[in-house]
Order: structure tokens, then sequence, then C-alpha cells
């Protein structure tokens, strides 16, 4: 289930840049967010109607769906502020910062969820920081242009290094979010007992009536499925079903063991790219690689 996890969140990237026409993304971003929190929602509804988790006995806990909206609430805020933070730094900055959300996940892992991590995790973490941050700093490169920074900044031209004062606060804010977000899920999910489908159907409900209030408060676009192709398609399915897995691995593993799926996906992402998209795997890919390897076997090798 890891491995599988891991796969798609590698090929997300590469399949959102085989949706692009003319050089951009021919659909609403939020058009694919909601299909997705929608696509989650009625997989959810399935498993429970065909069995394939039992219905608790009794009558429906629906108190217990309430602490779900506020899960859904913070995953909110986190995926619309990436948004936001585009017009306060460029895209390289981003990418390289945003590495500071681990740091931000072990945090709430601590404090809200009482574990102590050792001195040897705690350096695990900081070397999934320190990957996260080389390979965005240049773990591809456009064979066509030797400039630095992420492939499509590149082709892009030149684009300075920046960011603001604002930028800076709602990038601290942004990863601190997307940390209480995650250990708070993982915190409902385990203290509850109920079946994760059920759980998951709270969540995504929430997650499809915020998402929905997004998309049609986001003003005139594209309708709903204009501009979407095969592609997109597959785009909106494997997030989904990456969802799913990823509240499985919240229940039964921990939030930490996210970041570990998250950051190998950087290997597979990096692969898939130089397949499929014809870019090349620089020294700095390489590095990071060996950082990630480090850190997994840090975290979770014999002491």
């Amino acid at each position: 289930m890891l491995l599988v996890s891991t796969a798609m969140y590698g090929a997300h990237a590469p399949l959102l840049a085989l949706c692009h026409v003319d050089g951009r993304v021919p659909f609403r971003p939020s058009s694919a967010v909601l299909l997705t929190e929608l696509t989650k929602l009625l997989l959810c509804a399935f498993s429970l109607l065909v069995g394939w988790q039992a219905w608790p006995q009794g009558t429906p806990p629906w108190r217990q769906a309430a602490p779900f909206a506020l899960s859904a609430l913070l995953y909110g805020a986190s995926n619309n502020l990436v948004i936001y933070l585009q017009r306060y730094m460029d895209p390289s900055t981003y990418q390289v910062l945003s590495n500071l959300k681990i740091g931000s996940t072990a945090l709430f892992y601590c404090l809200c969820l009482r574990h102590r991590l050792s001195a040897r995790q705690g350096l695990a973490l900081l070397l999934l920081m320190a990957a996260g941050a080389c390979y965005a700093a240049g773990g591809l490169q456009d064979p066509g242009n030797t400039l630095p920074g992420p492939p499509s900044a590149a082709a892009a031209g030149p684009i300075p290094l920046h960011i603001s004062p604002l930028g800076l606060l709602l990038l601290i804010l942004y990863c601190l979010i997307s940390g209480l977000s995650s250990v708070y899920t993982e915190l409902l999910m385990k203290r509850q007992r109920l079946p994760l489908a059920l759980q998951n159907l709270f969540l995504y409900t929430f997650g499809v009536l915020l998402n929905l209030g997004l998309h049609a408060g986001g003003g005139p676009g594209p309708g709903l499925l204009e501009g979407f192709s095969g592609w997109a398609a597959l785009v909106v399915l494997s997030q989904a079903l990456n969802g799913l897995l990823m509240s499985a691995v919240m229940k039964h593993g921990s939030s930490i063991t996210r970041l570990f799926v998250v950051s190998c996906s950087l290997v597979v992402n990096a692969m898939l790219s130089a397949a499929l998209l014809q870019l090349q795997l620089t020294a700095a890919f390489f590095l990071a690689t060996l950082l990630i390897g480090l850190a997994v076997r840090l975290y979770y090798g014999s002491r």
C-alpha cells in the first residue's frame, strides 16, 4: 500500500503536465479538487454499501462527524494558501521553503500525540527536509535550458529569487496549517472506534461542501468538466485513491510515515518526468535520493 501511494504521489506532476494544452492547464484547478473530493466520497459510500467495511451497530454516530469539519477546513485552507503564496515569491523559493512543513508536522506530532522523537529520528527528518530542498532547487533540468531551478520556471525565462515579508508570514502559516491538518486528522481517526470508511465519509462530505462553495465563489471561468481529458480524469482518480490510502496510513501508521511517502515519491516523480517529459536528471536528484535513503535508514532502521 505504501509503494502504491508513493507511486501515485510521484506520478501526479507528470500526469498533470500531460494535461497541458498550449502550455497551460485547460481546466479550473478548483474543478479538479472538487471532483477529487467527490470521488473519494463516492468510493467511501460504495465500500460501506457493499459491505467491504461494516456499518457500526446501533444509532449512527453522527455526533462524531462534527470534528471532521475542522479537518476539512484545515485541508481547504492549506490547499488555497498554496495558490496565494505564488503571488509573493517565485516558484523555486516556494518549492524549497515549503519543505519546512516536514518540521511543523513533526512538531505537532510530538505535541498533540505526545510522541517523543529520538535524536536519530530528528536527524532523519532534517535529512528529509534537506532532500526536498535539494530536489526542488534543481533535481530536474530541461536539456534545452541551462537555467537553475524547476524546468517549468526555466522554460519561462529567468525569474529572480524573491520573497516578500508577507509571503514569508504566509509560508510559515501554510507550513503550520499543513502540519496541524495531518496530525489532527490522525488524532481523530485513532481516537474514534469507527470504521475507516465511515470516518472518511464524514471527512469528505465536509470536503465536498467546502470545495463546492470555493468553486462557486471563484468567479466566472470554465465549467466544472470543461477542458477535461482522459489524462485529467486519471489525475482525479489517482489523487482520490491516494487520499484514501493516506487516510489508512494515518489511521494505522502515522503522519511521519506520510512524510516519508511524500519524500520517496520525489524519486518516482523524477524518473517519470525523465521518461515522459524528456527532462534530465541532475546531480541534485542523486544527492536528494541519497539523503532520502539515509533518512529512511536512520528513522526505521535498527537502533
